[in-house]
C-alpha cells in the first residue's frame, strides 16, 4: 500500500539532490537556473496558453488524453526511475482537501488505501510514496488527477534521480531535468512526435 512520507524528509532528500522548493512547505520542486534545466512537455488537448518559446519542447498524445498521459507517466517511471516515486501537491494537502480539490480528492486518496483525514491535517506537501510494485495504483491515481484537476498542480519526484515532473491541471505532464542524456532517454521511452501548440 502507498505510504505517506513526512515533508521534512522530502524536503531534505530533494534539496540534497540539488532541487529547489519553489514555495514554502509546498511540493513544487525544480532545478536552479544555473543548472540549465531542460524541459519536455507532454500534453493532451492543444493549449494556446503555453508560451511560444516552450512550443518546440511539446509532445502531444492522442485521445483519450488523461488515460494516455497516465500510462506514459507510469512507463517513464518504471523504465527510467526504477525506485520509489513521490507524489505531492504543488501547494499543500490542507489546501487541496479543504478548498482546491475537496469535492473529489478524498475519494481518490481512499481508492489507494490512505486516509484523507490524515493528509488533511498537513499544511505541507508530505509525499505519497509509491513503490515500484505499486504501478497500478499510481496510474489510477495519476489518471484521477489528470481527469479532475481544474486549477491545482501536483509534482512527481524520483528520489535518487535528477528529474521532476509537474502534473498540470491542463491535462499535461511537464518534465524538468538538468541532464541532457536523461531527456534523450525520456524521449526514446515514449517516442512521441513533436507537435505544434496553437
Amino acid at each position: 500500500m502507498p505510504a505517506i512520507i513526512a515533508y521534512p524528509l522530502v524536503l531534505r532528500r530533494l534539496t540534497e539532490q540539488g532541487l529547489i522548493c519553489n514555495y514554502p512547505n509546498g511540493g513544487s520542486f525544480g532545478f536552479p537556473s544555473k543548472s540549465n534545466p531542460l524541459i519536455r512537455g507532454w500534453i493532451g488537448p492543444s493549449d494556446s496558453t503555453i508560451r511560444a518559446e516552450l512550443r518546440p519542447q511539446i509532445r502531444q498524445v492522442q485521445p483519450p488524453y488523461a488515460t494516455e498521459l497516465a500510462k506514459l507517466a507510469e512507463l517513464a517511471w518504471q523504465g527510467l526511475f526504477p525506485r520509489n516515486l513521490w507524489l505531492m501537491p504543488a501547494s499543500h494537502w490542507s489546501f487541496e482537501l479543504s478548498h482546491g480539490s475537496r469535492d473529489w480528492l478524498p475519494t481518490l486518496i481512499e481508492s489507494i488505501g490512505l486516509d484523507p483525514a490524515v493528509l488533511a491535517g498537513h499544511t505541507d506537501a508530505a509525499a505519497i510514496q509509491f513503490s515500484p510494485d505499486e504501478s497500478d495504483p499510481f496510474r489510477q491515481f495519476a489518471l484521477g488527477l489528470l481527469e479532475k484537476l481544474t486549477s491545482s498542480d501536483f509534482c512527481l519526484a524520483f528520489p535518487g534521480h535528477a528529474a521532476v515532473c509537474t502534473l498540470h491541471h491542463h491535462c499535461q505532464l511537464w518534465w524538468i531535468t538538468p541532464e541532457a542524456d536523461l531527456l534523450k532517454r525520456l524521449d526514446a521511452a515514449v517516442n512521441l512526435p513533436q507537435a505544434p501548440c496553437a
